[in-house]
């Protein structure tokens, strides 16, 4: 889909879509202009947060570390739900994806972050792409040259939207959401992109991504998250309007549009865990997020 440009070697244009990719500093740049300007926003109050919450490290050993420890130790209980999803991905969901196609399968890991995952998919033989809006060096994109001395090849990095991937159709044997889907201001529109880049029979994974078994409770939580963003940080991080969180109903809706069917996979996260609905329920409180991992299969 994307080939290089003979009268500029740095840049690559995509056959079918005429949209253009310009490396800087080791990343691939695939925002046009004006989605540049529709996100900048939300990437400007998104790194601020993250920054005063503590996100990166100032080494290589706190990104080489990661999920199973947070070295710098502010954010180490949700690390803990990324180590625990991970493991259950590596003992349960990828043997069964390299067993079909082969050790070195393609995969595309969509909002990367800081490419921890497309690191740990690397070690495993996997051939990542990490995407993510995010470049800078603390917790976006940039963060991944930590990898890149742990590594034969280092894994492509490329600045994107879930709904506009700079890639050819059928070119990934998986494409992985991780703690990224519910980010989406459309289900449908991320979902039939990264169905469009994977070939037939691929799997779709998403996984850590906040699930409610009703609307109202979701809701419930933005209001509060955007309360609590606003009194502590002096924005409520609302300039783009993601969904947030899953729930059956939107789940069997992205079913019945693209003709799959979702699996659902139930790591263990600890017995303290396990109890928080018990306990909210028990106390009137909000139901609390809880976290599966769905994973479908593009049909013929």
């Amino acid at each position: 889909m994307i080939r290089q440009n003979r009268q500029e070697e740095k840049t690559l244009i995509c056959d079918g879509c005429h949209l253009s990719a310009v490396p800087r500093e080791g990343i691939w740049i695939a925002l046009t202009e004006d989605r540049m300007a529709h996100y900048s926003q939300f990437i400007t109050d998104y790194e601020m947060i993250r920054a005063a919450e503590g996100r990166g490290g100032q080494n290589a050993d706190y990104y080489l570390a990661l999920p199973y420890k947070d070295l710098s130790g502010k954010n180490q209980a949700q690390w803990t739900i990324r180590a625990r999803t991970y493991s259950y991905l590596a003992k349960q969901i990828l043997p069964k994806i390299q067993a079909e196609v082969g050790v070195n399968a393609r995969v595309l890991d969509v909002g990367a972050g800081n490419g921890w995952m497309s690191y740990r998919f690397s070690q495993m033989g996997l051939r990542p792409v990490a995407v993510d809006l995010l470049v800078n060096d603390q917790d976006g994109l940039g963060a991944a040259k930590h990898y890149q001395e742990h590594l034969q090849e280092m894994f492509p990095r490329v600045q994107a939207e879930s709904t506009r991937l700079p890639f050819a159709s059928a070119q990934f044997d998986a494409v992985f959401f991780n703690a990224s889907f519910h980010y989406a201001e459309s289900y449908e529109a991320s979902l039939r992109e990264a169905l469009r880049c994977l070939r037939i029979s691929g799997t779709i994974v998403v996984a850590d991504s906040p699930w409610y078994s009703n609307k109202s409770s979701g809701e419930l939580m933005i209001a509060e998250r955007q309360a609590a963003f606003l009194k502590r940080f002096g924005t409520s991080s609302d300039s783009i309007r993601s969904l947030e969180f899953l729930t059956d109903e939107r789940l069997r809706d992205l079913e019945h549009k693209f003709g799959i069917r979702w699996e659902r996979h139930n790591p263990f996260y600890g017995f303290p865990w396990t109890m928080r609905p018990w306990i909210a329920s028990w106390n009137r409180r909000r139901e609390p997020s809880r976290f599966q991992i769905y994973t479908a299969r593009k049909p013929a």
